[in-house]
């Protein structure tokens, strides 16, 4: 009897895979990390091979060390990384290029280029993203442009492009299926969301042979098998990360809003069968749904720094030894002292879009401590949240009252209560932590029936933590001044 389903999450840094039982409760997890490549300032490069080795690896542990039968896993669930974009020699399976990260910044410039062009408002409307190095439609014409016979190759179907989820469907199917789901083709800036297909005018616009691109199918669906210690077993759900996670964390409704706290911060809001178009510098994209269910659309806002800040206090500024520590650092002091941090480290996301832009520290004074950059490192991370909330609430037009949260940083206490405090809202930390991981094993059971239908899986979706407001509106407005000030204050130095 099938037991149990399995979730394959290739995250920026790390692969992990994990097994669920029917209830969502952890069974085993499996992590391996694998190594980011900078050969320029602003450039970020991954090896596919490593990419899809620390998963295989994963993988197989999990399942051997949990003592499952591997026959017990009704199905195989991936989500993983957006917009990173990989390009293989469809004969041999090599690829021909480095994997281009979706923090890599190389082609900033094409996409301003785009913009003067006044191309923006016609990529808009068909794909809900705007022109920015973030989306994979540059990094894929990068590729072709620099690599010697890729573009005449690529013309004669000899190579094959996807981003993450496509590359391990492709190596876990054996060179079977190429192919991919919505969620994910919608971050490409090549596809049309409202027809749910390949764009043949962006395709023509960004040089791109149709040959070489995936095949697209709803995020709940039996897209092949993979054999795990002998078993063959159905991968039947992908979703992008983000959107894995608002369905694991039971967004299904309209306005429903989860935030991921990862290397980056990722909100979304569910907005149903309505295409919101935002006024606010948001990112309209698809949301993960069943096979058979309709269409359904999500409001983004993307901050490229949220927990990568605390991994630079402690790699780069050597502030503590482990990122938990972080916590513990920064409430040691009452305050931040008046000190703010805008890591803007690869540019700020939503809803400012300002490719250049660098991070800074204000405020400082003789009497700061590391104590107080730590704390206002942490406290960055919730006024970069709160600012896609409020473009958020205003393109949805009404303000949540609550906020569902997941991602390493939600186990940072002081964070959710200050995200709770600057936003003026309740935020709900979910039993299980890995809503990425368990919207992606929602989803390939649904497709294989190991859940009857979203009903079904509700009783998944249980709460551990709530954490309500306690600031005083006075003393809100007054950090949110000081925020915006600092952000102005970090654009301006840039502009100079």
């Amino acid at each position: 009897m099938k037991q149990y389903v399995l979730a394959l999450d290739e995250g920026t840094t790390s692969a992990r895979a994990i097994l669920f039982d029917r209830e969502g409760k952890i069974v085993s997890l499996s992590q391996h990390e694998f190594p980011q490549y900078y050969p320029q300032s602003g450039w970020v490069e991954q090896d596919p091979m490593e990419l899809y080795a620390s998963q295989y690896a994963a993988m197989t542990e999990c399942v051997a060390k949990s003592g499952v039968s591997p026959e017990a896993i009704a199905a195989v669930g991936i989500t993983n990384q957006r917009e990173t974009t990989i390009v293989w020699d469809r004969a041999t399976g090599r690829p021909v290029y480095p994997a281009i990260v979706w923090q890599c910044r190389r082609t900033a410039d094409e996409c301003a280029a785009l913009e003067r062009e006044g191309k923006s408002a016609y990529i808009t409307e068909k794909t809900g993203l705007r022109p920015d190095a973030y989306f994979s439609a540059t990094k894929l014409r990068w590729i072709l442009d620099h690599v010697s016979g890729a573009r005449e190759r690529a013309a004669r179907g000899e190579l094959l492009f996807g981003t993450v989820d496509t590359w391990l469907l492709w190596k876990l199917t054996e060179g079977r299926v190429h192919a991919t789901d919505r969620t994910n083709a919608s971050r490409t800036m090549l596809f049309d969301i409202g027809a749910c297909a390949w764009d043949e005018d962006l395709l023509s616009l960004f040089d791109i042979p149709r040959a070489m691109l995936p095949e697209v199918y709803p995020s709940g669906h039996v897209f092949g098998t993979v054999t795990i210690m002998g078993a063959e077993i159905p991968i039947a759900g992908i979703a992008g990360d983000q959107q894995a996670a608002l369905f694991g964390q039971g967004c299904l409704s309209f306005g429903d809003m989860k935030c991921t706290y990862g290397t980056g911060c990722f909100l979304l809001a569910n907005t149903g069968e309505t295409r919101v178009v935002s006024r606010s510098g948001l990112l309209t994209t698809l949301a993960a749904a069943p096979e058979g269910a309709p269409t359904a659309y999500a409001l983004e806002g993307s901050v490229f720094v949220g927990g990568a800040v605390v991994q630079w206090l402690r790699d780069e500024m050597g502030f503590f030894d482990e990122s938990r520590d972080s916590e513990y650092f920064a409430s040691k002091v009452a305050d931040s002292a008046g000190v703010y941090v805008v890591p803007s480290f690869t540019g700020l996301g939503a809803p400012y879009w300002d490719g250049k832009a660098t991070g800074a520290i204000v405020g400082l004074t003789r009497g700061v401590t590391r104590h107080h950059v730590i704390r206002a490192a942490l406290e960055a991370i919730a006024y970069e949240t709160e600012d896609v909330i409020a473009a958020m609430a205003n393109d949805m037009g009404r303000r949540p009252n609550l906020l569902r949260v997941d991602g390493g940083a939600s186990a940072n206490g002081l964070l959710m209560q200050f995200q709770s405090d600057i936003s003026n809202l309740r935020v709900l930390l979910p039993r299980t932590r890995e809503a990425t991981a368990l919207g992606a094993a929602l989803l390939a059971g649904l497709a294989v029936g190991f859940y009857r239908d979203t009903d079904d899986i509700a009783g998944v979706l249980k709460r551990d933590r709530v954490f309500s407001p306690e600031m005083k509106r006075e003393e809100r407005e007054k950090r949110l001044s000081g925020w915006h000030r600092a952000v102005a204050a970090t654009r301006a130095f840039t502009e100079s």
